[in-house]
C-alpha cells in the first residue's frame, strides 16, 4: 500500500525498471548470416524445396533470392500492395520470442532466479499474531518493481493476504467484511480521523489485531478506500514517523511518504512491540534498490522535492485542482 506522506504512507509513481533481459535467439539466427530478413530467406527456401532436398541455407540459394522475390510469393493474395505494406507483411513473419526462453521466476520472492532476494529473506517466516490485509488496485499487480511480494515472503501465509481488485463488496468477500467488524482491525489510511498508530494502547482482549493496507498510488488508494463503504468500519490509523523512505528507485510524492512494504513494517513493528521485525523487513528492498542502482537506475527525488528545486521537467498541469496539490507540497501542507 501506498499512501500519504507526512502520514508516512508512500504511493509509488513512477518505476524504474531495467531489469536485465537475456537475449533471444531463434534456430534462423544460427542458420542464417544475413541479420534483415535471414529467417524469411529460410522459409521461402524451405517451403519451395522438395523433402528429398535439403533445408539447410546456403550462400548460393541466399544470393539467388531477392527480399522483393520473398515479399512478392507473400503478398501474391493482393498484388495491389504497396511496397511499404509488402515489407510490413514480409516483417510480421518473422519469428517471435520463443515462451520458453522467458525468464524464470524464483516461487519465492517473484524475481527472475539471476536477481533473486531470498539471502536478504529471512531463513524463516516472521512469528507475528498481527494479520495483514493487502488490498491492492489492479494496476499494481503489474508493476515490475513491487514490494508487496517481498512483504509476503517475509510473512506466514495465513498472516499477510493479498486482495486484488478496485470493489469489495461484502457478498464477494465474506472474510473480510467480518474481519472490518472486529474491535481488534485497524485501517491504515491517514486523514483527520486517522489516529496515531504509536499513540494508541493495543488492548490485550482484542488480540489478534488485523491491519488493512491499500496498495496502490495516491489517487487509487482515496478511490478504493471513498468508495467501498467496508474500509470505512474498521478504526483508521496513520504512522507518525517522518524517516524518508528507502525505496529510492521510484518517484514519491514528498519526502516522507513510504512504500507498502515500509508501512507493512513499521506499523508491524509498533503492534508486535518488536523493532527487529522493521529491520528484517527491510532487508530486501534495500538489496533490491541497491542491485537497481548498481545496474543503471537512478535515485529519484520526491516530486516536492523536484518543485522546490526548480528541477521539475514535466509540463505543469491545467487543472487548477492539481496545481492546488502541487503548490501544497512545495509549502509542506498536508494534501
Amino acid at each position: 500500500m501506498d499512501t500519504d506522506a507526512d502520514a508516512a504512507h508512500g504511493h509509488e509513481d513512477n518505476a524504474c525498471e531495467n531489469l536485465p533481459t537475456g537475449p533471444v535467439s531463434s534456430h534462423c539466427d544460427q542458420a542464417c548470416p544475413s541479420a534483415f530478413g535471414s529467417s524469411l530467406l529460410c522459409n521461402s527456401i524451405q517451403d519451395s524445396e522438395s523433402p528429398e532436398q535439403s533445408s539447410e541455407c546456403t550462400d548460393g540459394e541466399i544470393s539467388s533470392l531477392t527480399l522483393e522475390n520473398v515479399f512478392g510469393d507473400l503478398c501474391n493474395a493482393d498484388d495491389t500492395l504497396s511496397d511499404d505494406e509488402g515489407a510490413f507483411r514480409g516483417l510480421s513473419a518473422l519469428p517471435v520470442e520463443n515462451i520458453e526462453v522467458r525468464r524464470v521466476l524464483c516461487t519465492r520472492c517473484s524475481r527472475p532466479e539471476k536477481v533473486c532476494l531470498c539471502p536478504f529473506l529471512p531463513a524463516h517466516p516472521l512469528s507475528v499474531s498481527t494479520c495483514l490485509y493487502i488490498v491492492q488496485h489492479p494496476a499494481e499487480e503489474s508493476r515490475v518493481l513491487r514490494t508487496v511480494p517481498l512483504l509476503a515472503s517475509c510473512l506466514p501465509e495465513d498472516k499477510c493476504k493479498v486482495l486484488i481488485g478496485r470493489r469489495f463488496g461484502e457478498e464477494r468477500y465474506p472474510e473480510l467484511a467480518a474481519i472490518c467488524r472486529k474491535p481488534g482491525t485497524f485501517i491504515l489510511y491517514p486523514g483527520a480521523e486517522a489516529a496515531n498508530l504509536e499513540e494508541l494502547s493495543l488492548e490485550d482482549n482484542h488480540h489478534p489485531h488485523s491491519l488493512i493496507i491499500i496498495d496502490g498510488t495516491w489517487s487509487q488508494a482515496k478511490d478504493i478506500f471513498y468508495k467501498n463503504s467496508l474500509f470505512r468500519l474498521p478504526k483508521q490509523v496513520q504512522l507518525k514517523t517522518t524517516v524518508s523512505s528507502q525505496y529510492v528507485i521510484r518517484t514519491q510524492p514528498n519526502n516522507t511518504c513510504l512504500s507498502t512494504l515500509e508501512c507493512a513494517a513499521i506499523a508491524l513493528s509498533i503492534m508486535e512491540k518488536n523493532t527487529e521485525i522493521q529491520q528484517t523487513i527491510l532487508r530486501p528492498l534495500q538489496a533490491l534498490c541497491s542491485f537497481q542502482l548498481q545496474h543503471g537506475a537512478q535515485i529519484h527525488h520526491s516530486k516536492e522535492h523536484l518543485l522546490k528545486n526548480g528541477q521539475y521537467k514535466k509540463p505543469m498541469p491545467k487543472n487548477k485542482r492539481k496545481l492546488k496539490k502541487m503548490e501544497l507540497l512545495v509549502n509542506n501542507v498536508k494534501i
